[in-house]
């Protein structure tokens, strides 16, 4: 029983890791291209901007709860890192102002982009939500990939392998 609970906490540890490389082999590929795309003066390149650190049990227990890891700001942009996990299809979300900017760490989904909304509600100020979508561009969606999305495209998950994790970093 007690090899048997060992090679369980192992595979755990070991499935833990991976998840954690991933998402940190995702932020730091999502910082390149954010970087790349930001137009940065000569006084925001040298400005004092502090170095933030997530250890692996930070990030695991954000993934735990679908939580947002970090806020900041870079430039004039400013910026959410949520984590995310999802177990079956979602609503449709538009955003107003967002950029989102989603890295698949585990699963596979199908993500529709684009179409019409249906019965659209507004959810939060600049945000609309509705139950689906009529066509659309479906995107199939696995480990590794990274999909953005700009303000003011219709999107969702329209079904989901669980568990799906990803990591959105929103930009506005």
């Amino acid at each position: 029983m007690a090899v048997a609970a060992k090679a369980g906490t192992h595979i755990n540890n070991e499935v833990g890791m991976n998840t954690v490389k991933k998402v940190f082999t995702g932020l730091c590929i999502i910082s390149i291209m954010l970087i790349c795309a930001a137009p940065v003066s000569a006084a925001q390149q040298h400005s004092s901007s502090k170095v933030q650190y997530y250890p692996k049990q930070q990030v695991v227990a954000a993934f735990a709860k679908n939580a947002k890891l970090i806020e900041g700001s870079a430039g004039q942009a400013v910026y959410q890192v949520l984590t995310a996990r999802r177990d079956g299809p979602g609503e449709v979300e538009v955003h107003a102002l967002d950029t989102d900017i989603i890295y698949i760490i585990k699963g596979t989904a199908t993500f529709v982009t684009g179409g019409k909304i249906v019965d659209a509600r507004n959810s939060a100020p600049n945000e609309i939500r509705a139950k689906s979508s009529q066509g659309g561009a479906p995107h199939q969606l696995s480990p590794e990939d990274i999909i953005i999305i700009p303000p003011k495209v219709p999107h969702w998950f329209q079904a989901v392998q669980p568990p799906f994790l990803y990591l959105v970093i929103k930009v506005r």
